[in-house]
């Protein structure tokens, strides 16, 4: 069996202000810091030990990531496949500006947000399919190991959707805060689609 802790990155400046960061690289804050700081306490006490963490290449997911690593030194590997949703000219912007500027697309996006490209971005589905491909990679070279994977909302999302059976219509509302957590565990044979 494959445990997965599935880890959202700690508070960023963007976080906080409610602006799209998608593929855009905001680093932790002050914040940020103290939470994976915390996390990693908090994982200790629970007893996990992972053999090895994944991370998104972004600075918020990377930066959490060897925080963590402080509490047990493991090989860390990094995956761009578990990178946030690319929000192309979205990225930056807050919810606000972001409404403005396309209030079609934006009531698209709140409404039917499997059917909708932030311009210049990707959709869910792509998200979607390089995130499962990312996590049965991941599955399959460590089949018997707990591996700690630090990623980004939308990807934890699409992880909830498909481990723990939440409909793909509540994509946008299934919200792991920042530095909190899931597990999962899987046997190493699972192929989910």
């Amino acid at each position: 069996m494959t445990t997965l802790l599935l880890v959202r990155h700690g508070e960023t400046d963007w976080n906080r202000e409610g602006r799209y960061q998608g593929q855009a690289d905001p680093g932790l804050n002050a914040r940020g810091r103290a939470q994976a700081q915390a996390l990693a306490h908090r994982l200790r006490a629970a007893g996990w030990r992972p053999q090895v963490i994944y991370t998104s290449p972004l600075r918020r997911a990377a930066e959490t990531a060897a925080i963590l690593n402080q509490a047990w030194q493991v090989p860390v590997r990094v995956d761009p496949r578990l990178m946030e949703i690319h929000q192309g000219a979205w990225q930056g912007l807050t919810v606000d500006e972001i409404a403005r500027r396309w209030p079609q697309l934006f009531e698209a996006w709140e409404r039917t947000p499997w059917a909708v490209r932030p311009p210049g971005g990707e959709t869910l589905a792509e998200v979607r399919d390089r995130v499962y491909a990312a996590i049965d990679d991941i599955v399959q070279r460590h089949p018997n190991d707990i591996v700690l994977v630090v990623a980004h909302r939308i990807p934890l999302a699409m992880l909830k959707i498909r481990y723990q059976g939440h409909p793909p219509e509540q994509v946008r509302s299934l919200v792991v805060p920042n530095a909190g957590y899931e597990v999962v565990t899987l046997p190493p044979t699972r192929q989910v689609r």
